[in-house]
């Protein structure tokens, strides 16, 4: 008699072999590793979850001094405590996307080599557990905003804070698309771990975080605008305080980047978890 098996584990034999359905199957795993996340992070802490709300709050109260105050960097008439924390929400979810998911590895290696489940799992555990953190300063920003409002701040939100949620599921992408890049590469190349922390900060420069678009010269704008991150935060920022303009010619151009470095990456991280093993 045939014996029928609920489960078969069989090695990927090409490139775009894929099991979207499996890895819907495990979705209750990826969610157990958000929780998990969230515990270790923040273990034998005295402030605990009270971190998600210091850092970005230090971090923009350092923008604001450095940037706002001492060079004296414009922000179209935005308040500039409310215009550094909305920039600081979008490019920390982003920047935490990329760098936990390149170490998907070699901080996982333990795990992987114990228990079966699909790889894509980790990766998309940590740019959901980077959500939650963003979720929190989205809305300490948006309090902010509120309160520069009602004391007459330059505060205009726009008709396209309903393109919110699709640049934050964009961020969410390039973040992920560009972490697992990285992550398959490491599992050869390890000074690519030690260089990404780095090149995220370089990154950041790159993308008008702590400076106007306005403020960028024209002879570099082209070459700042085609950066898939600074649309995507400059039409972020224009939606949330009008500071700006919407760059819906480079936003598409950033949207064409991002859907290939997320499909390339998913291909090259489906093709390196068969034999990642044998050279973490």
């Amino acid at each position: 008699m045939e014996e029928k098996w609920t489960t078969v584990i069989k090695p990927k034999a090409g490139w775009f072999e894929i099991n979207w359905r499996e890895l819907s199957q495990y979705r209750d795993l990826i969610f157990l590793f958000v929780r998990r996340d969230f515990s270790v992070q923040y273990k034998q802490t005295v402030l605990g979850p009270l971190w998600f709300i210091l850092k970005p709050l230090m971090t923009t109260f350092m923008f604001t001094m450095v940037f706002g105050q001492i060079a004296g960097m414009e922000t179209d008439g935005v308040p500039q405590f409310a215009f550094y924390l909305c920039s600081t929400a979008l490019w920390q979810y982003f920047a935490s996307c990329v760098t936990k998911t390149s170490h998907t590895f070699l901080h996982n290696a333990g795990i992987f080599g114990k228990v079966y489940f699909p790889r894509l799992i980790m990766p998309i555990a940590a740019v959901l557990y980077a959500l939650v953190n963003f979720a929190v300063v989205f809305a300490m920003s948006i309090i902010i905003n509120l309160y520069y409002w009602m004391r007459g701040g330059m505060i205009r939100p726009q008709m396209q804070l309903l393109w919110v949620p699709l640049l934050v599921l964009q961020t969410a992408a390039l973040g992920l698309g560009v972490g697992i890049i990285v992550s398959s590469l490491t599992t050869k190349y390890r000074d690519l771990n030690v260089l990404v922390s780095f090149g995220v900060q370089l990154w950041m420069y790159g993308t008008p975080v702590v400076y106007a678009s306005s403020q960028i010269p024209e002879r570099l704008r082209v070459l700042i605008m085609l950066n898939p991150m600074a649309p995507i935060l400059c039409n972020f920022r224009y939606a949330l305080l009008g500071s700006g303009g919407f760059e819906t010619f480079y936003w598409g151009i950033s949207m064409i980047t991002t859907i290939v470095l997320l499909g390339f990456g998913i291909l090259l991280f489906n093709r390196v978890e068969k034999t990642f093993m044998d050279t973490v």
